[in-house]
């Protein structure tokens, strides 16, 4: 952009600064109630950077013509207008409405280098504030000190008591997700990374025929790509009246990945660590974890962040996206397993939803500092490199127990095993009471896709955040904290039976002890069997210790 030359006034200002006197564009006014440089945007996704914006702040009424921005190339006087509060100076307005909120005025600016820029706010001849970057990564703005997305959303977390709640396995209770798609009545707003469920199409498509609202939000680019098979069922869905289906696509893509897994069922939130698929929430596959709560406030919560993920530049309508995409061979999963874990409904004490990126590191990261006797983590992907995996590593040596299983799975085990192994090393060689390694899941599930925790038996978590720093710090992903220690008791008994390695099975030595004393086997049998109830969840004993999943003998 060319600039247009200021008073010498303005001009005089910008040249007395020196570099260290240039604040970031977080950092406040030289004095409060002055004028502030909010964020800047120097490298739109667009030929030629058309569309560059700066926000400023002003907290009284005041002349904009008074004021200029400049950087060491020159200065560009404002337009003649009265603002007040935070206003948005464009060089194209009819795009810049559709990233920002509040007003937005068309304007002149210095040119926002891509490479870094140093931009002065100067009004009635002195410098009021100042702002700096470097690299301008292509359509994100700079604020608070950091580039984002514009349109990122800020969720605070969210948190209702005594809410009536049931908690489920995967594979073992597959129902519970399709019974709660099947009784809705007014909305049903789902969110997933993929969707090849036909049972659950089949379930959406019902209820739009009954008049619920049906709202499907998906990923656009998930690795491997849109299956055929998706492409399929979503076109069914598309073609539901009382059926809108959205995919997160294009340039303006604020997360990396739509990542997360769950609906909204009128007044009712469901979260799992499961995809919308036969594998995942249809029970053919995996291992995941699951929660519906009933509670309108939580419903309204998750509801929002569906309308802000759906709503926005990068949310694209399917048959706009279909006309441009291609798609890969589908994959299918026919397993079939025991239900070994029926699901659990009962008045959760609290729980809290958590939205990735916004709160995710901060909550997640606190949930294992607040562990102060056991912490369990059953995951399929433990990124050494993230502040949970030293948050972790802190829990053990301040004496908690902390028991780590990962997931076995082809395409991580090799990463994994390396993973264990170093958290083994580094439990021998400082003392610690740290255990890792891989599941065996023994025909119980295919393998592990749960992104879960256990603290203190008493508080779970739950949902679709991999603990690695792309989901925890880029991806869109939802959780639950559950506080309550009945659901603490149902997912520790699901983690030790996961921990040992599947259900019990009858061993070849007790048939041949049968041979030399019918008596000795059978109370040999008879133990064995107490052992494999409670890891199934049925009636055991329930008292001291064992109900938080801690026997020593069988964490070894």
């Amino acid at each position: 952009m060319t600039n247009t030359t200021a008073t010498a006034d303005v001009t005089n200002a910008t040249n007395a600064m020196e570099p260290s006197t240039v604040a970031p564009a977080s950092a406040p006014g030289p004095a409060t109630g002055t004028p502030r440089v909010v964020a800047l945007y120097p490298n739109p996704v667009r030929q030629e950077d058309a569309g560059e914006f700066v926000t400023l702040a002003f907290p009284d009424e005041t002349p904009l013509g008074r004021c200029a921005l400049a950087d060491d190339e020159g200065s560009v006087r404002l337009p003649d207008v009265t603002v007040r509060g935070r206003v948005t100076l464009s060089t194209a307005p009819n795009r810049t409405r559709a990233l920002v909120d509040g007003r937005v005025i068309e304007s002149e600016l210095p040119s926002l280098a891509n490479a870094g820029e140093r931009l002065v706010l100067v009004c009635d001849g002195q410098v009021v504030d100042a702002a700096s970057y470097a690299d301008a990564p292509e359509g994100e703005v700079y604020a608070r000190g950091v580039w984002r997305s514009p349109g990122r959303t800020a969720f605070d977390v969210r948190s209702v008591t005594d809410a009536p709640t049931t908690v489920f396995a995967l594979p073992d209770a597959p129902g519970v997700v399709t019974d709660t798609l099947e009784a809705a009545e007014r909305r049903v707003l789902l969110g997933g990374y993929t969707f090849t469920s036909a049972r659950v199409a089949a379930a959406l498509r019902d209820a739009a025929a009954r008049g619920v609202r049906v709202r499907v939000l998906v990923e656009g680019g998930p690795v491997g790509g849109v299956s055929a098979r998706e492409a399929a069922l979503l076109d069914s869905l598309a073609a539901t009246p009382n059926v809108t289906v959205t995919v997160i696509d294009g340039p303006h893509a604020r997360y990396p990945f739509h990542h997360a897994k769950y609906a909204v069922v009128d007044d009712a939130a469901l979260v799992t660590s499961e995809n919308w698929d036969p594998s995942g929430v249809g029970g053919r596959a995996t291992r995941g974890w699951g929660a519906v709560v009933r509670d309108p406030a939580l419903a309204d919560a998750l509801a929002a962040v569906h309308r802000a993920d759906s709503g926005w530049l990068d949310g694209v309508g399917w048959d706009a996206y279909r006309s441009n995409a291609t798609f890969q061979p589908p994959s299918t999963a026919n397993g079939t397993y025991p239900a070994a874990f029926p699901a659990l409904s009962t008045s959760a004490e609290r729980v809290s939803l958590v939205v990735s990126p916004d709160t995710s590191k901060r909550a997640l990261v606190g949930f294992v500092e607040n562990a102060t006797e056991t912490l369990a983590v059953e995951q399929m992907d433990f990124d050494p490199d993230t502040a949970l995996w030293n948050a972790t590593l802190a829990a053990a040596e301040r004496g908690v127990r902390v028991r780590v299983l990962l997931s076995s799975a082809w395409y991580a085990r090799e990463e994994n095993a390396a993973r264990a192994a170093r958290l083994n090393e580094r439990a021998r060689r400082d003392g610690l009471d740290l255990r890792a390694k891989l599941v065996d899941p023994r025909g119980r599930y295919g393998h592990l896709h749960v992104k879960g925790a256990i603290a203190d038996g008493a508080r779970v978590l739950v949902g679709s955040v991999n603990w690695n720093a792309n989901a925890v710090n880029a991806n869109r992903e939802t959780d639950l904290v559950i506080a309550d220690p009945e659901i603490g008791r149902y997912y520790a008994r699901l983690f030790r039976a996961d921990w040992r390695g599947g259900v019990w099975t009858l061993p070849v030595g007790l048939a041949l002890a049968a041979l030399c004393g019918l008596c000795g086997a059978c109370l040999y049998l008879r133990r064995e069997i107490s052992f494999a109830a409670v890891d199934a969840g049925t009636d055991g004993d329930d008292s001291g210790t064992e109900t938080l999943g801690w026997r020593g003998e069988e964490w070894e």
